[in-house]
């Protein structure tokens, strides 16, 4: 226990310390969070959406039109 108390024992841990903290801070400078990226994400997956709604929409609309014409040819 008294070797934990040495100076020198003290001063290579807070040294260790510091040096692991600037290390640390050195990798996570540039570091880039993906922020850009998720909110270019999420405006093409909002832009996938609404195309495919307007295909469905499309779709609808042709399936109705083909069951007129169904109708107009059985009449």
């Amino acid at each position: 226990m008294e070797w934990l108390l040495n100076p020198w024992v003290i001063s290579i841990i807070v040294v260790s310390v510091v040096a692991g903290n600037i290390a640390a801070l050195k990798y996570t400078a540039n570091m880039k969070f993906g922020y850009k990226d998720k909110v270019k994400y999420m405006y093409d997956k909002n832009k996938r959406e609404q195309e495919l709604d307007e295909l469905i929409e499309k779709q609808a609309a042709n399936d109705e039109n083909q069951e007129l014409k169904k109708l107009k040819d059985q009449a």
